[in-house]
């Protein structure tokens, strides 16, 4: 089987390890099956898609919708890079998918737009399939109403014009979304089980998501939450596209 991608924009280690450690458990792939890259350390490196069998984006510490001339020069590296990246991949419809920071890559290639509108605490919130959503295969297995981990500053307020929505909820009404054939994207964390959101919580405690001295309760919170079928997507994008 040829691998998949993960393109990771976190730079903290612990985060960026854990985040493949997450996707590994969520898909069923084995560390052979699914490469890790980290975009935030180096420029990212010519990939022959036709090499793997799919990219998938994760989340991160950036913003999409901040101003250019608050962004760090690696950030405006990163965008840069996946932006061009994303030009091959549609062009190509070659399979994608974005979680979270992801959405916003791929929402912003696209003319959607991202903003702070509809941002949300961290952790779990009802997602709600559209009527493309239920017959959407990267969806079967899931019903129509389901628990799924998020936190995020900025979200897709405007849908973009190429995408079909597939998944809302009721604080962020772009959950997830599909653009052509095999481009997907949720602002929801598809690969966060409870182990992975508390490792996440306490490596982003001061990183503005939460009040600090709320991380004990949070967490309590969190590992009460029946996130079951989020991962269920990662499966059937292996299982749709692994080739």
């Amino acid at each position: 089987m040829k691998p998949f991608l993960l393109l990771s924009t976190r730079p903290e280690d612990e985060a960026a390890f854990d985040e493949y450690e997450g996707f590994l458990r969520a898909s069923g792939l084995t560390r052979g099956q699914l490469r890790l890259i980290r975009v935030g350390e180096s420029p990212l490196p010519p990939l022959e898609l036709e090499s793997s069998s799919g990219v998938i984006v994760g989340g991160g510490p950036y913003n999409s919708s901040d101003p250019a001339e608050e962004k760090a020069p690696v950030q405006r590296r990163v965008e840069a890079d996946l932006q061009a990246l994303l030009d091959e991949i549609v062009e190509r419809d070659f399979p994608f998918l974005g979680a979270c920071y992801g959405i916003g890559t791929l929402g912003v290639h696209q003319g959607g737009l991202i903003d702070r509108t509809f941002g949300e605490p961290v952790g779990a919130v009802p997602i709600s399939l559209t009527d493309e959503g239920v017959s959407d295969p990267l969806l079967a297995g899931i019903p129509r109403t389901f628990d799924a981990f998020v936190g995020h500053k900025e979200a897709c307020s405007v849908l973009p014009p190429s995408a079909v929505l597939l998944a809302t909820s009721p604080g962020c009404p772009v959950q997830m979304f599909r653009v052509r054939s095999n481009l997907y994207a949720t602002q929801f964390h598809p690969e966060l089980d409870h182990e992975g959101i508390v490792k996440r919580i306490r490596v982003y405690q001061h990183a503005g998501y939460f009040p600090p001295e709320e991380m004990d309760d949070l967490i309590g919170r969190v590992v009460l939450a029946d996130v079951d079928f989020p991962p269920r997507i990662l499966v059937n994008f292996v299982g749709r596209y692994a080739r």
